[in-house]
């Protein structure tokens, strides 16, 4: 009391807010003078806060009218994951009336992130603030150790913004496969939020909406806020300002899974030169200190700002991967020249990511490709022979999976690789027919192959996975005539080798100046 007496005397005084971060032992760490309505919090940085632990400091500061806390309160006790906040409402004479307190809430499925306490005059005031703040902490303790280890790391809160009236498909759909990209990237989703509307220019999903989230995310001890769309350099800055969550956007979440998975070196160089032309744009963010001034000899010039160094270094680097993929692209032309000449048929296996392509290259050649249940599993592309009778030789060549929104950056590196299909013979849309929405992703894939001009090549449709059917909809299937196969079964497998060799050698043996005709 004699603390709170002495700085509502200051507080009235100087007609504004005054608050005290004090440690557990009683130490006061800081002295926060602020306006008549509000405080700022300083940085804290230095003040680590441990997994599902509080920060060991207290926030007590001055009400000059008779308000109980406010938003800005409970946001700033849950954002800074103080041990409690204390509001003392000051009389004129600048003793204390009552308080007002409140707590972080231990239970992440609570309605509110914060619990309040009723309020308090100074006669009711009790010690032992220690051992609640104490049995708080194990409470947070108990929630995480309930958690399987998988979950107590990477965690995310998914946010979609969507343009109904652009979109091709449902939101719901789009959120279903950033989930799946999440899993890919071995992310655990705690949360999920949809939005129908234009997105906000300055944060996306408007002030107030992204407080909130920020306040979920800070509450449910999550780490990542993925977003549904690519951010633009100012977006992804006013969300970073308003938070210290990692704040990634589609683009990055894609570009994280290729970086892992691209094994061979012209899909590194392909992976890398994508992450830097995604990241000379947002060079502006990293550096506090870009508009510092220096010069010196062989150094950064008179007048040259460090950003203007980062931006010349990126382009540097660009550069040279570009050329390196050029080498690279002539090689692989070379190779295509020998195969034309040997005269062997190319078929080229595309399709959605997790169609199942993999697995059917393998499934049809006795391979051991990279075939896992996750998406773009598979980025380098490979290529297999298959004998078929009377000496006929097919290359069977399986490439990256396609995805809706393929980040610009990304689909022009992987050009240069799926430009191997422009001289195939034959195109095999492997299609997931467990997918619900099957329609939607084939749609993309035509929509990418007609970008590529692939759309002149005869295209057989096969529809992988018929094992996971139930009976009903392989019924529906096998009316409609499809042609259905399981990679994992090997059921089907002998009728496609059969519609591979009719379409490449029978038809034209027949009559050497037909044309085949797209199956789809």
């Amino acid at each position: 009391m004699e603390l709170a007496r002495l700085v509502g005397e200051i507080s009235v005084e100087i007609g504004r807010q005054v608050g005290l971060l004090i440690e557990r032992t009683g130490y006061v760490t800081h002295l926060i003078v602020g306006n008549d309505h509000s405080i700022e919090i300083p940085h804290l940085d230095r003040y680590r806060v441990a997994h599902s632990r509080l920060r060991g400091l207290r926030l007590f500061h001055t009400h000059l009218k008779e308000h109980p806390l406010n938003q800005e309160d409970l946001m700033d006790l849950v954002l800074n994951r103080f041990d409690s906040i204390t509001a003392a409402c000051v009389g004129s004479d600048g003793i204390p009336k009552f308080f007002f307190s409140a707590f972080i809430n231990p239970d992440p499925d609570a309605k509110e992130p914060w619990i309040l306490s009723p309020k308090q005059y100074p006669g009711q005031l009790k010690y032992g603030y220690l051992e609640q703040v104490e049995a708080l902490e194990s409470e947070f303790t108990k929630k995480t150790s309930n958690l399987k280890e998988s979950q107590k790391e990477n965690r995310a809160f998914l946010v979609g913004v969507y343009d109904v009236r652009k979109m091709k498909r449902s939101p719901e759909h789009s959120m279903a496969e950033l989930k799946e990209l999440c899993r890919t990237a071995g992310i655990h989703v705690v949360d999920t939020y949809i939005q129908k509307r234009d997105p906000d220019p300055k944060t996306v999903v408007g002030k107030g909406k992204l407080q909130e989230i920020i306040l979920t995310s800070v509450h449910k001890d999550i780490e990542h806020l993925i977003f549904d769309l690519e951010l633009t350099p100012s977006q992804a800055k006013k969300i970073s300002d308003a938070s210290d969550l990692k704040i990634i956007d589609r683009t990055q979440l894609i570009l994280d899974i290729f970086s892992k998975n691209a094994k061979s070196r012209d899909g590194k160089l392909q992976v890398e030169l994508a992450q830097l032309k995604y990241l000379k744009n947002r060079l502006s963010e990293l550096d506090d200190n870009m508009s510092r001034l220096t010069g010196g000899i062989g150094g950064r010039g008179p007048g040259e700002t460090k950003l203007e160094i980062g931006n010349r270094r990126v382009e540097e680097k660009i550069t040279r991967l570009e050329n390196e993929l050029k080498d690279l692209k002539r090689r692989r032309e070379l190779n295509r020249k020998a195969r034309s000449r040997n005269e062997i048929p190319i078929v080229g296996i595309v399709g959605y990511t997790n169609a199942g392509k993999s697995t059917l290259l393998n499934a049809l050649t006795n391979s051991t490709v990279i075939a896992e249940d996750k998406l773009f599993a598979t980025l380098d592309p490979t290529t297999r022979r298959i004998r078929f009778p009377e000496e006929r030789e097919i290359i069977i060549s399986d490439t990256v999976g396609f995805i809706h929104d393929l980040p610009p950056d990304l689909s022009q590196a992987f050009k240069a690789t799926l430009e191997e299909l422009g001289d195939a013979d034959l195109l095999l849309h492997v299609v997931d027919s467990t997918n619900q929405n099957y329609a939607e992703q084939m749609e993309a894939v035509d929509t990418i192959l007609n970008s590529l001009q692939l759309n002149e090549i005869p295209r057989m449709v096969v529809f992988n996975k018929a094992d996971g059917l139930d009976e009903e909809t392989r019924l529906s299937f096998e009316k409609n005539e499809v042609l259905l196969v399981s990679a994992v079964t090997r059921e089907g497998l002998s009728h496609l080798l059969d519609l591979i060799e009719d379409e490449l050698w029978k038809k034209k043996d027949q009559n050497p100046n037909l044309v085949s005709i797209t199956n789809s």
